[in-house]
């Protein structure tokens, strides 16, 4: 793709819309706050009237909170009827499965001459600045063969979740469960530690390099133990992300107990008024309820 608009330009979006810059990518900056928009034609970004440039670009490149975002962004102001035909639609914010797939029919009763891919992300704010991200991306086989080459600006791993939208979010789902899980026990894990007295600095490095581990242990455990120095991911993030998991267990009938569990303490930390800690901080809940707190 040569030339594509990018919707959403918080805190992943920003990195991402400015890696395609960095790559060549003629890219138009679209969002609700007008000085970010601004602010990103200032770095190189296509100013101009969003208006005029739809009917030019290759992709509509989707990052925004959830899938009312996603509809309001694509048919309460018409991109959808003002794509040129072929463009892709690439949505990559994270929204359940069935919401994926239903907006893909919407799309298609307005236009049945657009693609849409189903493109979700894993890797966080990091993965998004270093273009490193996780890319489950399900859609057309032609159109998964035009936004290839894009996808290799954002990520590093790229993987075909299958041929129809709803897939790609299916994958993010599963991916988030086990996400937020482990960050749950890992912080259940470390209470206990601290709940016995143990030395926890060298209770992480012992458990890190155990077949106890995990990547979120890894990352997140420091934070646990330390107030973390910045925030990657927040509290609120997993209330929404296992959100979508818990959901789409119950479209599909599956047994989720651990995900409901994992969910539920971070609403708890949420509700306490910490959804905008680091998600690492849902350590808070198992100090409080061990008398720690």
């Amino acid at each position: 793709m040569k030339k594509v608009i990018f919707a959403g330009l918080g805190a992943m979006g920003w990195p991402m819309a400015s890696n395609m810059l960095a790559s060549g990518i003629d890219v138009t900056p679209c969002d609700v706050d007008i000085e970010r928009v601004e602010r990103f034609e200032r770095q190189g970004g296509t100013k101009g009237d969003l208006e005029n440039h739809l009917p030019a670009a290759d992709g509509l490149f989707v990052m925004v909170v959830n899938a009312e975002q996603v509809r309001s962004l694509l048919f309460d102001g018409d991109m959808v009827k003002r794509l040129k035909p072929g463009a892709c639609i690439v949505q990559m914010s994270t929204v359940s499965p069935g919401e994926s797939a239903r907006i893909s029919h919407e799309v298609e009763a307005v236009r049945d001459d657009l693609h849409y891919v189903d493109a979700p992300v894993s890797g966080g704010v990091v993965g998004a600045q270093q273009g490193s991200l996780t890319i489950m991306a399900a859609g057309h086989p032609d159109a998964l063969a035009a936004c290839r080459g894009t996808f290799e600006v954002l990520g590093g791993a790229i993987f075909h979740a299958g041929d129809r939208a709803g897939q790609g979010a299916a994958f993010k789902a599963v991916n988030q469960l086990l996400c937020g899980v482990h960050i749950a026990a890992a912080a259940e894990a470390l209470a206990l530690a601290e709940k016995n007295g143990l030395n926890l600095e060298v209770m992480v490095e012992m458990l890190g390099g155990s077949s106890a581990s995990s990547w979120m242990l890894k990352d997140r455990g420091p934070r646990m133990i330390l107030p973390p120095e910045e925030i990657t991911s927040v509290v609120d993030i997993f209330c929404k992300d296992l959100g979508i998991v818990c959901e789409s267990a119950k479209q599909s009938r599956a047994y989720t107990p651990l995900a409901h569990a994992a969910y539920q303490l971070f609403v708890a930390s949420s509700e306490r008024g910490e959804g905008k800690l680091d998600d690492s901080q849902v350590i808070q809940t198992y100090r409080l309820l061990n008398g720690k707190g």
